[in-house]
């Protein structure tokens, strides 16, 4: 399993987590697509969005290795600004590669910026 070096481990101030220490014994968690309420609550919206920042600010447009990303905060974003970025694409691995669809990141996420 990659890890991503730089990358933050959790939102600041807050219990919500980026990545994973280790990887599973059992296999990758597989990323599935969760649906995103208009009523979710504050804290989860601005966690996603940190999320999505901290994606762009390490990979930007570039294809990226899943490696130690938290399976289920990607799976808040995976299917519309996460998506794959290989055909096969294996939800259960490591080293599947994903991209940003950043089209569909800036109507998600109009505070998305570059730094």
């Amino acid at each position: 399993m990659e890890k991503h070096r730089g990358f933050p481990g959790r939102l600041a101030g807050t219990d919500f987590q980026f990545t994973i220490r280790r990887d599973n014994k059992d296999g990758a968690t597989p990323l599935s697509e969760r649906t995103r309420y208009p009523d979710r609550r504050p804290p989860d919206r601005r966690a996603d969005a940190g999320f999505m920042q901290a994606l762009y600010d390490q990979f930007g447009e570039e294809p990226f290795v899943r490696g130690n990303l938290d399976a289920g905060r990607l799976s808040w974003l995976f299917g519309r600004e996460v998506i794959p970025a290989e055909d096969p694409f294996d939800p259960a691995s490591y080293d599947a590669l994903l991209r940003l669809d950043m089209k569909v990141a800036c109507v998600s996420f109009p505070e998305l910026r570059e730094r």
